[in-house]
């Protein structure tokens, strides 16, 4: 084992010092996280940490950014993350972690080993771990960040928004042709989803029919045959900005039958709105529609993707909301520090 650094054990000590104090409060409160875990945290946290990005985009939805004291090297959105302290999480950096002194840390068993929560738990330090296994979890992580960080209000107007736009997608391909898809990941192996993925139910509302639901688990492997005989009509992959269909086409010379190849229905699309589980996934749902179905065109962004102009206009306000939360200023090194002063 590699010696542990003099300036980890006093961090650790210090954590389990101001620990202490606190454990020595009655009634410290528990709530039960993703994974069956009971985490004791004192709530609503003030100081917090996420080891995802996808968790960073929704505490800050959810109102929470000004809760937030570090990013992950990960971490690139929104903006205001990149004037934050950073760490990392690949393996997790233990001592930037308590450094930071977080009264909870974010995290998610799709990212992160539930092991992670040991060394921090010795620091005293609570972890909450998110599961998504389905599009629904989305809105149910922003509110359950919203309680956590005592912001419920924002964070059940921007779960709603989420839910509303997801709804009327839906409803508006329902009744499409549904062409077969194949949804990949990245640009070189031919990493797919399986049925434990949200992405099956995120295709499903786009209004298509993925070639690989009967996969078992959430990750496959394809082979080229497999994509030979499943033929899709469609493929889309986080290929990156500079995919070209030609290049890409030289790279796979065997799929030349294939019907996504053959009509030139092969398409990148962004991976942060698909690959990360949070509130931006409306918007790769959206996307992923027009990919399908570009006969429903652009026609106007929101107005008909997601809830403005649809005579709700409390939703069109509750995405306003979420907008706004997801570019809020991130406090200054002084606001931290007088936080940290008002809450040891």
């Amino acid at each position: 084992m590699p010696p542990i650094s003099h300036l980890y054990l006093l961090l650790i000590a210090l954590a389990a010092a101001g620990c202490a104090e606190r454990d020595a409060v009655p009634n410290t409160p528990t709530v039960t996280d993703d994974l069956g875990r009971t985490v004791a945290a004192d709530l609503p946290a003030r100081r917090v940490l996420t080891l995802a990005p996808n968790l960073t985009e929704i505490l800050y939805a959810a109102g929470g950014g000004p809760a937030l004291v570090g990013a992950s090297q990960a971490d690139d959105f929104p903006p205001a993350v990149g004037a934050l302290p950073h760490y990392g999480t690949y393996p997790l950096d233990v001592e930037g972690v308590v450094a930071l002194r977080p009264d909870l840390v974010l995290a998610t068993n799709q990212v992160n080993n539930p092991d992670d929560a040991r060394p921090l738990a010795d620091a005293g330090i609570p972890t909450y771990f998110f599961s998504f296994d389905a599009v629904d979890d989305v809105p149910h992580a922003i509110r359950t960040v919203g309680a956590l960080v005592g912001t419920e209000a924002q964070a059940e107007a921007v779960a709603d928004s989420f839910e509303t736009r997801i709804r009327r997608l839906a409803a508006r391909t329902d009744g499409l042709d549904r062409p077969q898809t194949l949804l990949l990941i990245g640009n070189e192996a031919l990493f797919a989803f399986g049925d434990g993925s949200y992405t099956q139910e995120l295709i499903a509302v786009a209004g298509g029919e993925s070639v690989t639901a009967d996969f078992a688990g959430e990750a496959v492997t394809l082979s080229e045959e497999f994509v030979l005989e499943a033929a899709p009509e469609v493929i889309v992959g986080t290929f990156g900005a500079d995919f070209d269909l030609a290049v890409w086409r030289d790279r796979h010379p065997a799929w030349a039958p294939v019907p996504a190849v053959r009509e030139g229905r092969v398409y990148s699309i962004d991976p942060n709105l698909v690959l990360r589980p949070g509130p931006r996934l409306a918007d790769g749902a959206e996307a992923l529609a027009r990919l399908l179905h570009p006969e429903l065109g652009e026609n106007g962004g929101r107005g008909v993707w997601g809830c403005g102009g649809m005579g709700e206009p409390e939703c069109g306000r509750a995405e306003e909301a979420a907008s706004e939360a997801m570019t809020a200023p991130t406090p200054s090194p002084n606001q931290r520090i007088a936080q940290s002063a008002n809450h040891p």
